[in-house]
């Protein structure tokens, strides 16, 4: 596979992005992975690789970038570096992640390799919202979206992801675990509720004995199971609005 690092020009600045795609030929498809709280580290680069792999190609932007270079040594994590962890993935928003990904999809649209004009993307926890935000943002451009056990989706404000639904064009999978403290049961009901009242064709599936987390083959909570099922639910999805 090719692999780079690239800087993407935004509105805010110079977003360090990586991206894989095939050896072959182009152009492919586009899926952009984007991170979860504890940022950019070598686990989300193999899981962007996973997906070049099965013909597509993938661009990883590093969201805190406006903070500088931010990297967490994740198995030495303890509540200080937590607290740091929360306060990167407070500085983000739906207008900078929706201004970011602009400036990335200009990008892409400037690559001979990537084919952009409908693209989609996964969110993991923390950027699970963004994955609804930016689906809504940019219309028919996102052909679909995962949203991974997602945090914020049911909120107050008016960029709440189960408000933002019925704006949605693409095809949209909720991937939840069965015991997350970070999205409760209410939350859950109340994107099922928002699902059926959009008419469009999106998906929440709860994975079995599994926890926040689960997809991390690095983490405490990685269930092989779950993690399997959701990777083919994607792929299936993505074969179905990309290719």
């Amino acid at each position: 596979m090719r692999e780079n690092e690239v800087l993407v020009v935004t509105k805010h600045g110079r977003m360090p992005t990586f991206t894989v795609r095939p050896e072959g030929e182009g152009p492919y498809p586009v899926v952009i992975l984007y991170m979860d709280a504890p940022g950019i580290r070598e686990e989300l680069r193999d899981m962007a690789r996973r997906i070049a792999a099965q013909g597509y190609y993938c661009a990883l932007p590093d969201l805190y970038y406006r903070l500088g270079t931010v990297r967490f040594d994740l198995p030495r994590r303890d509540d200080r570096m937590s607290a740091v962890v929360g306060a990167c993935l407070r500085s983000l928003d739906n207008d900078g992640v929706n201004e970011d990904t602009a400036g990335l999809l200009g990008y892409l649209d400037g690559e001979a390799d990537a084919k952009s004009d409908k693209v989609s993307c996964v969110g993991f926890c923390m950027s699970g919202r963004y994955a609804v935000s930016l689906s809504a943002y940019f219309g028919e451009r996102f052909a679909s979206a995962a949203s991974l056990y997602g945090v914020g989706l049911f909120t107050e404000d008016d960029g709440s992801p189960h408000k933002l639904m019925s704006q949605v064009k693409g095809e949209l999978y909720f991937g939840f675990a069965e015991t997350d403290t970070a999205t409760p049961p209410e939350t859950i009901a109340a994107i099922e509720q928002a699902i059926q009242a959009s008419g469009g064709k999106h998906e929440a599936e709860i994975h079995p004995n599994s926890r926040h987390g689960y997809c991390f083959t690095a983490g405490r909570a990685y269930q092989p199971q779950a993690a399997e099922a959701t990777w083919a639910k994607m792929f299936k999805l993505w074969e179905r609005t990309l290719k």
